[in-house]
């Protein structure tokens, strides 16, 4: 009786065992199973002939060949649920809004992509052409090649979204992050106000944060950069990426195969330095190559999902826009960059019987987890909305980028406003904005900010902060 009742106890015993096994077996397979599909493409957006190029160089005649070719580059990731992010960078000064609204909209009919899941960044390079139409130093009869160029470039970028998804494999997600130098605050207190200088004890961001994309077999398929600079190393008549183009083409030479896509972060107030040459342009390319290179030697940060998004905008205020009189007298001045701004408000009251006194600031946050918070902001942003919402999120990982989705002019903080100079309100002349933003500016940005955050919390989080 006793034997057999071992026997019985052991081939429990024995079944149970199994039983665990294979349930252990089952959950480290699929603990093992990549997480994530990942696919990338490219597409050269070289202008074919001579443009008239962007930024503000103060360039008096249109392009005369290149240095290397521009790009856009696509990034598409899907987590296990199915969620889809599409990240798209472009070798070019901005993200007119009419182009991102055009492109939402294709890939959302076509592909099912809601708006959340795509976002459009620019490297801000000032030796790529000019694609926005409302830029005052544009002389009137180049405005129509602008137009064109953008025209065609939404169908290649809606063609790049297309080839990027139908590249959907398997993947691994990982983040991790390095730092690189080169970058200094641009705006130098000074008697007669804020001057556009380098200013060695203003507020940096030097972090490069790191985005890989590896195959099941550990073989890295693309990488996702950043950093926070102003693109204008360069102001010549040469179509070129500028620092970025050249980080992204030496760490694809290190790593053959591998797609390398640069996302700009907050360096609306801040310049490469010492710049004005290509050789310089290059030694900067090459350190913010290094520091990624350097990042990829740290310990990585594998990414689990789900992916969480949210898009929304921050309606702006601005200051209360000059009156007729103040226009008509602008009109005539001698500044043909004042004078050609007074003719665009005056346009606009005469067309609309007002100026527009808010604008819609895009907004974006995309959660992979609870591991990696990536924050797009529109606008040419200034580096303390970076070190602020790392300071507020910490001690999360944190991404912040500047230049998406729309870049319709700078987007300063309070402390820049307060300041003046070139970002907090003197560049709106080169634009078509009635002047500087209100005070209200930080506190609207952050209040969305912290609202989308909020709403890509992942279910049943016990996370404490947003």
């Amino acid at each position: 009786m006793f034997e057999r009742f071992s026997l019985n106890l052991c081939v429990a015993t024995m079944f149970v065992a199994a039983i665990a096994w294979h349930v252990s077996s089952s959950i480290a397979a699929e603990k093992s199973k990549p997480q994530w599909k990942a696919g990338v493409a490219r597409v050269v957006i070289t202008p074919e002939g001579s443009m008239w190029m962007a930024g503000y160089a103060g360039r008096d005649k249109p392009s005369e060949g290149k240095i290397h070719d521009l790009n856009a580059k696509a990034l598409a990731v899907e987590d296990a649920e199915g969620n889809r992010l599409v990240i798209v960078t472009l070798d070019l000064i901005g993200v007119p809004r009419v182009m991102r609204e055009w492109l939402e909209k294709e890939v959302g009919r076509q592909y099912k992509l809601p708006p959340e899941a795509l976002l459009i960044n620019a490297s801000h390079t000032h030796c790529g052409p000019e694609l926005r139409g409302n830029k005052t130093y544009v002389p009137a009869d180049r405005f129509k090649q602008c137009i064109e160029y953008r025209e065609a470039l939404q169908k290649k970028l809606l063609d790049l979204v297309d080839r990027a998804l139908g590249d959907l494999k398997p993947a691994s997600l990982g983040y991790t992050h390095a730092r690189a130098g080169f970058a200094m605050n641009r705006r130098t207190p000074t008697e007669k106000g804020v001057r556009n200088h380098p200013y060695p004890d203003g507020p940096v961001d030097h972090d490069v944060p790191v985005l890989e994309v590896k195959d099941p077999d550990g073989k890295l398929r693309a990488v996702l950069f950043g950093y926070a600079c102003h693109s204008t190393t360069l102001g010549f008549y040469q179509f070129c990426g500028d620092y970025s183009g050249f980080a992204t083409r030496y760490l694809e030479e290190a790593h053959p195969g591998m797609t390398a896509l640069f996302m700009a972060g907050c360096g609306g107030d801040q310049n490469p330095y010492p710049r004005g040459k290509l050789e310089l342009c290059q030694q900067h390319g090459r350190a913010l190559a290094n520091g990624v290179e350097a990042a990829f030697q740290t310990y990585e940060r594998p990414l689990a999902g789900p992916l969480r998004m949210a898009l929304d905008d921050a309606v702006l205020e601005f200051a209360a826009p000059p009156g007729r009189e103040q226009l008509e007298k602008e009109a005539k001045s001698k500044n043909k960059y004042e004078r050609r701004h007074a003719e665009i408000l005056l346009a606009e009251l005469k067309d609309k019987g007002k100026i527009h006194t808010t604008y819609p600031c895009p907004l974006q946050v995309v959660r992979f987890g609870k591991d990696l918070t990536l924050i797009a902001l529109g606008g040419e942003t200034v580096i303390a909305y970076s070190l602020r919402l790392k300071s507020e999120l910490a001690p999360r990982a944190v991404w912040v980028a500047g230049y998406s989705n729309d870049v319709f002019g700078y987007l300063p903080s309070l402390r820049v406003l307060n300041e003046g100079g070139y970002e907090g309100g003197g560049a709106t002349r080169y634009g078509s904005h009635p002047g500087p933003f209100a005070p209200s500016v930080e506190k609207l940005v952050m209040d969305k900010l912290h609202e989308l955050l909020k709403k890509t919390q992942t279910p049943k989080s016990k996370e404490g902060k947003s």
